[in-house]
């Protein structure tokens, strides 16, 4: 969701993380061959980790759609349980009854509109995006499946879409199949987090959370179940759309983790996060000749003056229009809340840093919220000029997250492994995570190599923003030859015992995308 709620409900904030541990590294061609005869997703991804248990849900907005189709692209990454839609704020189905639904302070009462009471809001009947989508990937899967291991046969995810709590806003006063999914996850005996990914509003999972408070409270298992539930939870969000996050779920288990993965960079207001350099990734040129115009998944992204509207007559979506000013929008009847932009060009994927620290990329954003990655970070990052900016923690890597997603698409149309370009494999000696002393002289070396046999570049820099050690340190690095390359430093003599120093090994190749992957290591002051 964002339209009118991202200036309204998707408020630009710094994102939190979280994230799977692991190397960005591709299969090699004779990987890519036996995954396209394989015909399964494993449930381990290339570091050896069990791929995060996800479930998505999104609602009917032109944002997510786009997210849906970066997440496709990605899913050989995660095991997809749920392809969830969601009510929020800002759509919401209705129950088909002429029931009419209102909640004070929605976009339908502002702008001087009055357009509520109603029996639905912003969702076209017989809403199917999501299994569109789905019906795309199918199309695409044979060429996925040669370049990597693991993406999920279409007819896994077409069976695990699902109706959530779709019919009113912040409505949880009934189960759902969503919710019943939810229930269900949180309940079994698997190890390890469910992920609770959500671009839309949480009615459907405060469902899910309702359903078992009402079924334990008061038992002798209740203890037991909260403490369960309230661990495996890892909620991920763009903002609390129906707010009943507040309402309902911190207050009842504010135990769950809650990750608040709302940024600006993702969303309809990029333009005003994006840095210089990566300012093309915006444009109509750009986007297509690596979206648009690459296969069908490319072909059904959403950009500027597609012509396309997710429900007609929608007053907030004139997204589909072209060469026309605000003041002609107005004029035509829309409520013109984020300036028109060159068609062809990006409008949003405002939903997409929920699940971008859980992609495979070294970077371990899921260890703690404030280790930052493609999603962003629960902090704020110092930017290039010296300042403090909520925009940078995600927008620093938003180039190489572009890059990376035009690679993938480049994948959909690309029947022979040799013919695209796969991410760098970066691989350090020894564990990701280390205890050192205090005036410890410490030396890690890590390699950069590529699938394709593209040459590499390789770097090590410190992650400061991530640290919490916040004193000066100075590092020493150098090329060993063979792709290694070493870096040297001694721990201050000031750090305290429990700060952590955060040093990233980025790997770079020079093939048609230049690709990035990372190896993260966090080393932790012993007393």
């Amino acid at each position: 969701m964002a339209s009118p709620g991202a200036p309204l409900v998707k408020a630009a904030a710094s994102a939190l993380v979280a994230a799977v541990a692991g190397s960005l590294l591709a299969a090699s061609p004779a990987a890519g061959e036996a995954a396209g005869t394989a015909g399964h997703s494993p449930g381990v991804r290339s570091d050896g980790q069990r791929k995060p248990r996800v479930i998505l849900m999104h609602d009917p907005e032109l944002d997510d759609q786009n997210t849906l189709i970066r997440y496709l692209l990605y899913s050989n990454q995660f095991e997809t349980e749920g392809l969830v839609y969601a009510s929020s704020g800002v759509h919401w189905a209705g129950d088909g009854k002429g029931t009419k639904w209102y909640v004070e302070g929605r976009e339908y009462t502002r702008f001087g509109l009055n357009l509520c009471p109603c029996e639905s809001w912003r969702w076209k009947p017989g809403e199917r995006f999501i299994h569109e989508a789905v019906d795309i990937y199918e199309k695409v899967y044979p060429n996925l499946r040669v370049h990597a291991q693991g993406y999920p046969r279409p007819q896994e995810l077409r069976s695990r879409i699902l109706n959530g709590n779709i019919e009113f806003d912040g409505d949880i006063s009934t189960d759902s199949p969503g919710s019943d999914l939810i229930k269900k996850a949180l309940l079994d005996d698997r190890p390890g987090p469910v992920y609770l990914l959500t671009g839309a509003g949480q009615s459907t999972i405060a469902r899910a959370l309702k359903s078992i408070k009402d079924r334990y409270e008061g038992t002798p298992q209740w203890p037991a179940i909260y403490r369960k539930v309230s661990r495996k939870a890892v909620i991920q969000s763009f903002g609390d759309q129906d707010d009943t996050y507040a309402k309902y779920i911190k207050p009842n288990w504010p135990d769950i983790e809650f990750r608040e993965m709302a940024t600006t960079i993702w969303g309809y207001g990029a333009r005003n996060a994006v840095l210089p350099e990566d300012a093309v990734y915006l444009s109509a040129e750009w986007t297509k000749a690596n979206v648009s115009d690459v296969g069908p998944l490319g072909a059904f992204y959403r950009v500027w003056g597609d012509g396309r509207q997710m429900v007609p007559g929608d007053i907030f979506d004139y997204f589909h229009h072209s060469g026309l000013t605000a003041e002609q929008l107005r004029a035509m009847g829309y409520i013109v809340w984020t300036p028109p932009q060159e068609k062809g060009s990006w409008i949003s994927e405002g939903d997409t840093s929920i699940f971008m620290n859980l992609v495979d990329n070294g970077l371990r954003g899921n260890v703690d919220a404030s280790y930052g990655g493609w999603g962003g970070r629960n902090g704020t990052d110092i930017d290039p000029s010296g300042q403090p900016s909520a925009n940078y923690a995600s927008s620093r890597w938003f180039g190489a997250a572009q890059r990376d997603f035009a690679a993938r698409l480049k994948w959909t149309v690309t029947s022979r492994y040799s013919a695209a370009d796969h991410p760098p494999a970066v691989e350090v000696n020894g564990q990701p995570d280390r205890s050192v002393r205090r005036g410890q002289t410490v030396t890690l070396t890590g390699r950069v190599t590529d699938p394709d046999r593209d040459k590499t570049a390789g770097r090590w820099w410190r992650y400061a923003d991530a640290d919490t050690y916040q004193g000066d340190l100075s590092i020493a690095q150098k090329a060993l030859g063979g792709n290694v390359v070493q870096v040297r430093f001694r721990v201050p003599g000031d750090a305290k015992p429990g700060q952590t120093i955060h040093l990233i090994l980025q790997g770079t190749e020079d093939g048609s995308q230049g690709l990035t992957a990372y190896q993260r290591v966090v080393l932790t002051v012993r007393g």
